[in-house]
This record gives C-alpha cells, sequence and structure tokens, in this order.
C-alpha cells in the first residue's frame, strides 16, 4: 500500500488543474465564453429533436428499437460528429 502526505496530493492536484486549464476549447457567444462541449450538446438535443419528424415520415421510428435508447443516443452520436468537426485541433 502506497501512503502519500496531504502536501503531495495537493501538489499533485495542483500541477494538474494548470496543466488541464486550457484543454477545453471554448466558445465566444456575444461576448459570453461557452465550452464548446456544451455547443456540441446542444447542437445534438436539437438535431436528434428534429430527427424524429423526419423517421415518422418516412416510416422508419417504428423499426428503430426503443426509443427512449435510440434519440439519446442519436443526440450524443450528433455531439461527437459536431465535436470531432468543428473543434479538433489538427
Amino acid at each position: 500500500m502506497i501512503v502519500t502526505s496531504k502536501s503531495a496530493q495537493r501538489i499533485g492536484m495542483q500541477l494538474a488543474m494548470l496543466t488541464l486549464a486550457a484543454c477545453d476549447p471554448v466558445v465566444n457567444i456575444a461576448g459570453a465564453t461557452f465550452p464548446a462541449w456544451l455547443l456540441c450538446a446542444i447542437v445534438g438535443a436539437v438535431l436528434a429533436a428534429t430527427f424524429r419528424p423526419v423517421f415518422s415520415a418516412t416510416g422508419i421510428e417504428p423499426h428503430l428499437g426503443p426509443r427512449l435508447l435510440i434519440y439519446p443516443c442519436l443526440a450524443v452520436l450528433v455531439s461527437c460528429l459536431v465535436y470531432l468537426s468543428f473543434f479538433t485541433r489538427s
């Protein structure tokens, strides 16, 4: 068992906070800054909600399975695709 002192844990937390503080992209909207993941989550939820009438009109919705599982997964998928499309550093 490894025993560490409180000061070593405190120093480790401070180093982690300093190194990870600038990892999240920030979006400036009307002077307010928002994390990029929040914008992507909102876009994913809105697009998943707009896919429902499309699936219903085309007749795909009865074949999708449990809707309570499908639409949140679709929102996560769209959110991740938006994040990868607009906020990757390469």
